[in-house]
């Protein structure tokens, strides 16, 4: 029997989706819970629920506390710790070569993924695009969060308290577009970049040079870096600026899936065709 086909037609295990549905919300809950309470939440037979929580109590998953009759049921460390080891194998240089190198060459730009780093984007990968002009683009390149549109898209989805920090280190661009650079501008440019689902920086840093980015999500739903190109002033024109921006909110949600955040979970402008 062949493994191809279409991925969408395979039915998925019942009972393997209930049992992720009851490690998470054992995860989810706020205090332990007994079994009749989880499976209430969610809407297993209690006595499906009931063998679910004892194989994961004996493969290590999940505890109990017994006060008198009642067993309240909690997680353990052992998902962090298989959590931590898929962290440590995650490389953000290499989780979407391929697809950022096919909208390098469906663009004509230069695509990129940077982490915020302090008050600073750092890149950490490039797909370059064939030709005698090369961006001073690179990994391991340092750039101003603020004056960058992969900082833009991450800072866009910080907390409050973390945004906060940065505030104090905004700078002033140098392009002939450059914005002011005062918190609230800077707050109210963020503001654009959530409704719009990615950033987009046009001759602010420095002149001619423009680019474009889209956030992504870890498994937590923290964000956890961001994807984008960068070209000419003039490559951003007309609807090349649309197809720009579409690529890259694309691309972010790939890499948002490949982290582990579930793609129901994506905001809607976040999610590519």
């Amino acid at each position: 029997m062949s493994d191809g086909g279409n991925q969408a037609e395979r039915p998925a295990s019942t009972g393997v989706d209930r049992t992720l549905t009851v490690l998470e919300r054992l995860v989810m809950a706020e205090d332990d819970l007994t079994l009749t309470a989880l499976a209430k939440i969610t809407r297993i037979p209690l006595a499906t629920c009931a063998s679910i929580v004892y194989t994961l109590e004996h493969r290590g998953y999940a505890t109990r506390r017994i006060v008198g009759r009642s067993h309240f049921w909690r997680p353990t460390l052992r998902l962090y710790s298989l959590a931590s080891q898929l962290v440590r194998k995650v490389d953000l240089s290499q989780i979407a070569t391929a697809e950022m190198r096919a909208l390098g060459e469906e663009i004509g730009m230069p695509v990129h993924i940077g982490v915020l780093d302090g008050a600073s984007v750092v890149y950490v990968a490039k797909a370059a695009t064939p030709g005698f002009i090369q961006f001073d683009t690179y990994p391991g390149k340092v750039a101003p969060f603020d004056l960058t549109a992969l900082g833009r898209a991450i800072s866009a989805h910080l907390p409050e308290d973390e945004l906060a920090v940065l505030l104090p280190h905004l700078r002033q661009g140098q392009g002939p577009r450059a914005r002011e650079a005062g918190p609230e501008a800077f707050k109210a440019l963020l503001s654009e970049v959530r409704a719009d689902g990615y950033a987009i920086e046009e001759e602010e840093e420095q002149a001619e040079i423009s680019c474009a980015a889209a956030p992504f999500f870890d498994a937590g739903g923290r964000v956890a870096g961001a994807v984008g190109v960068t070209g000419f002033a003039r490559d951003f024109a007309g609807d090349k600026r649309a197809v720009a921006a579409a690529g890259v909110v694309r691309l972010g949600a790939v890499i948002s899936r490949r982290l582990g955040y579930r793609a129901e979970s994506l905001p809607s402008e976040l999610v590519g065709p």
